[in-house]
This record gives structure tokens, C-alpha cells and sequence, in this order.
């Protein structure tokens, strides 16, 4: 059987000594092993990214750009091939992981501007003789830790702006699915990113510690669940580190009384369902304003289910593909079959639909009549379960939405301006969407939520990553004609 090794220094090192299965979700299989790195391992990975530090913060800027728009290039031109991959390993659909692959692709795009993100500031005679710059440095040697639903996507939010800004990195992907990381450290390296820069290891929970204890790393970037996320906070924050960690999310879409109730109940589904709810803005609450809205719209999206395929996703007929692992599907049919003696009913149970083979299927699910205080509601299921809970007015949907701890995505579906607006104002949420399900943010601008959805006081991509992997240097600068030189030794004051 194929053992997945790491990728450091440019090289595949890694023994068998301790590994992990790697499924095909859609068949059950252990189709490869992946190796599990120990401290030891883990550490020589960030002695490589450390070793190609000096000369990559050195490289110029012009040739640090031309590397980007190369990988664009060869992400391009080879996304069916790391769409399979993405696949085989996930088991998302082909259409949908390219979408993640063209996602990914637009932080690259926004990586190749790095000659003018990358731009300081300059005041001109702030004193009689004296001028002030800044200029944005690297933080050094970078942790990247990343989750399986998006295993090309969230790897480039994080690599890209990490290695525009002079950075080195260590790139710890999920132990589910962790080919695409290798494969994207190995078309970086085609687009001319020098060995050592990107450094791939794989593992569980000892790599991890490893990489959030060792004092050359000096900045670490997480996505995952929020147990995981507040704990590498604390640990990577207590060891001195910039951290941002990117957490859970339970998702609502408000649908109000005005809205074009089809296009709702469209969106809903998709963004419910899409990838089989495993992603972290999935829409995983309809807050329907009105007992008729919320009639209608169960209805609506009860007939739009009935329809949907899911098989393999390589099937090029199949809409949703099976769960990451039987543990996890196990996880998701208990929160639907526990969801009536909470008082929930449940409309459509999909925990009861049978497949063929021993795939890590699950049906979709509706859930009419959730509530606070009920595990359907309260916690992220990270499957495909869709929860309505019905409000009175517009102020209570506000007023539910801003209660949750988690902070991550919203909408509201409306025609009313007046309405978008206020619900934009109102709202306590890191994004927000209207008549858009699923708001997450292109490539120009930063992704990531509030309350227990983020930890850290950056967001990830865009122009906040900017910030999050350099360092701002201010350098005052004064060239005195020597005549004028004198002791003293007061506080300088700029007159």
C-alpha cells in the first residue's frame, strides 16, 4: 500500500513508523497510509523552513510576484488533476472541488500584487531635517494547520499571503485527506518557489504541538472546529506566537415575509447541502419571519430534496458526494435521529436512506422547529442537516442571530432595502450576505467571523493576512550637517 510521505526541504522523507488509514469516503477502502510525524520529524521541517528564511525575505520583490503568477498558470492548467485528488481523498464532488480550486486560485491572484502590498509609508520633514518611514517585514518562519473540507482551498488562503510577505512555512494538512498539500507544494516549486519555503508534514496531534511549541516558528494559522481553535490559541499565544485560529460556525439565513420565496428555498438547499454541509459556512439555520414564510419554505425545500443525487463524486451525476469518514457520518445521523425527543420535527430524515457498498453516505436532512437549547441547533453538526427555526419579527431573528456564540456567516433574503440595510447595521456577525447564502468574501478582501468563530484579531486572506504575517518597522532618519551637532539631554520633541 502507498505510503504518503512528507515534503521537506524540496525532498519525500518520512518513515512508517507511525501512520494513519486514508480512505475513499465513497467506497470505504483504505486506498493509501500517511505518515505521522514525530517532534523530531516535525522539528527538522521547521529547521528547513528556517534555513530558507534569509534568502527568501532577500529575494526581491518583482521575483517573489513572478512565482504567483506561474503557479496561477499551473494551478490552471492542471485543476482536473488536482480536482481528482481533491476527490479521492474528500469525496466532494468534481464540480465542487474545482469551485474550491478556483477559490484558492483568487488569493494567488491577490498574493502576484505583493509589490504594492507590500508598501510602507513616508512622511517628509515631520521635524526640521528629520523624515519617518515604514516599511512591512516578514514574521519569520510560519505554521499553517489546516482542516480536510477544503484541502486545496484553505492551504493557498494561508501559503499565498504567508510566502508574498518573505516568509518560510510549515504546512501541517489534515491526516484525511493530505495529497492536494503535496501537490501543491510541488507546483509551487515548478512556479520557482526555492526548496524549503513551503515544507509539508503530516500527522496527528504530536506534529501539531510541535509546530505551536518550537520557538523558530513565529506565527501559526489554524482552521478547524472551535475546541481546536481556542486550544492552539492559547498554547500558541502562551509560547509567544501571532495567532489567528478560525473556529466552528452555525450559519442562519433569515428569509423575511417579502422575499422571493423560490430563490430562498433555492439557496437554502445549496448552501445547506452543498459539499454535504461540511463546510464552515454552510447555511445551517433557515430563520423563517412568519409561521407562512416558514410553511412555505418547508415545503419548498422538502420538494427542491426529493431530487437531489448523491453517489460518488466521481460520478458526474451526483450532487453530493458521502461524509469525510463513518465516524463522522455516525455523528451527524445522531444529532437528526435525537432531534424529535428535543421537540424538533423532523420533515425529512435522511439518516434512513440506504446506499449501496460501504461509502460514508448520509441522506439530507430537514429539521422544522428548532430552538435554542437544542443540540440540533446549539452546536455545529458540519453535515448535511438543515434546521428551521420560526420567529415572530424581524427584531427576534436579529435578536437570535446575535445570542449564538458562534459568529462566523449570515443572511437575509429580502426585496426590501430598507430592511438589508438595517439587518447589515444590526447584525453581530463577521460576515454577512444579502440574497447571497453562502458571503464569503473574494479574494480582495478577508474572510473570517466573530465571538467564538475566530481567535486571534485577524482575519485570514486578503488584506488583513497582509498585516497578520509582517511586521511593521518605523525608521526615523536624520542627516545633520555636522556643525550642528550638540549634547543634549532632553526628550527629543519634533519642532
Amino acid at each position: 500500500m502507498d505510503l504518503i510521505r512528507h515534503h521537506v526541504a524540496g525532498r519525500s522523507t518520512g518513515s512508517a513508523e507511525r501512520t494513519g488509514p486514508v480512505y475513499d469516503p465513497a467506497t470505504g477502502v483504505v486506498q493509501a497510509e500517511v505518515a505521522f510525524a514525530s517532534t523530531a520529524e516535525t522539528d527538522a521541517a521547521i529547521a528547513a523552513a528556517a534555513a530558507a528564511l534569509p534568502a527568501w525575505r532577500a529575494t526581491s520583490l518583482i521575483k517573489r510576484a513572478d512565482v504567483f503568477f506561474r503557479l496561477r498558470h499551473l494551478l490552471v492548467e492542471r485543476a482536473d488533476e488536482l480536482a481528482a485528488i481533491i476527490t479521492a481523498e474528500h469525496g466532494k464532488v468534481l464540480s465542487d472541488a474545482k469551485g474550491e480550486i478556483s477559490r484558492g486560485i483568487e488569493n494567488v491572484e491577490f498574493a502576484a500584487g505583493l509589490v504594492h502590498l507590500l508598501k510602507g509609508e513616508h512622511a517628509e520633514q515631520v521635524s526640521r531635517g528629520v523624515d519617518v518611514h515604514s516599511v512591512k517585514q516578514p514574521v519569520g518562519v510560519v505554521g499553517a494547520i489546516t482542516p480536510f473540507n477544503f484541502p486545496v482551498m484553505v492551504p493557498l488562503w494561508m501559503t499565498a499571503s504567508a510566502i508574498a510577505c518573505g516568509n518560510t512555512v510549515v504546512l501541517k494538512p489534515s491526516e484525511k485527506d493530505p495529497s492536494a498539500a503535496l501537490f501543491l507544494a510541488r507546483l509551487y516549486e515548478e512556479a520557482g518557489l526555492p526548496a524549503g519555503v513551503l515544507n509539508v508534514v503530516h500527522g496527528d496531534k504530536v506534529a501539531v504541538d510541535a509546530i505551536l511549541d518550537s520557538p523558530t516558528v513565529r506565527a501559526v494559522s489554524f482552521v478547524g472546529s472551535t475546541p481546536i481553535a481556542r486550544s492552539i490559541y492559547e498554547r500558541a499565544a502562551a509560547n509567544g506566537k501571532r495567532v489567528q485560529a478560525l473556529g466552528g460556525a452555525k450559519n442562519h439565513m433569515v428569509v423575511m415575509p417579502d422575499a422571493d420565496l423560490d430563490a430562498a428555498a433555492d439557496a437554502a438547499v445549496s448552501a445547506a447541502y452543498g459539499s454535504a454541509g461540511e463546510r464552515c459556512m454552510a447555511v445551517s439555520v433557515l430563520v423563517a419571519v412568519g409561521d407562512d414564510v416558514a410553511d412555505a419554505l418547508v415545503e419548498k425545500v422538502a420538494e427542491r430534496i426529493a431530487g437531489l443525487t448523491i453517489g460518488a463524486g466521481t460520478d458526474p451525476a451526483s450532487e453530493m458526494g458521502p461524509l469525510i469518514t463513518r465516524e463522522h457520518r455516525d455523528k451527524v445521523a445522531a444529532y437528526v435521529s435525537g432531534a424529535a425527543a428535543e421537540g424538533a420535527t423532523v420533515v425529512v430524515d435522511g439518516t434512513t436512506q440506504q446506499f449501496e457498498g460501504d461509502g460514508f453516505f448520509i441522506g439530507v436532512s430537514l429539521v422544522d422547529r428548532v430552538a435554542p437549547g437544542m443540540k440540533v441547533y446549539d452546536e455545529e453538526i458540519f453535515g448535511p442537516v438543515l434546521s428551521v427555526a420560526r420567529v415572530a419579527t424581524y427584531d427576534e431573528a436579529v435578536a437570535l442571530i446575535n445570542a449564538s456564540p458562534f459568529a462566523n456567516g449570515t443572511a437575509v433574503f429580502t426585496r426590501d432595502g430598507g430592511t438589508a440595510r438595517q439587518f447589515e447595521f444590526d447584525i453581530e456577525v463577521g460576515m454577512v450576505g444579502v440574497n447571497v447564502p453562502i458571503p464569503v468574501p473574494v479574494g480582495a478582501f478577508s474572510f473570517g467571523g466573530w465571538r467564538n468563530s475566530l481567535f486571534g484579531d485577524s482575519h485570514i486572506y486578503g488584506p488583513e493576512s497582509i498585516h497578520f504575517y509582517t511586521r511593521s518597522k518605523v525608521v526615523t532618519t536624520r542627516w545633520p550637517d555636522p556643525s550642528e551637532s550638540q549634547i543634549s539631554l532632553g526628550f527629543p520633541s519634533n519642532h
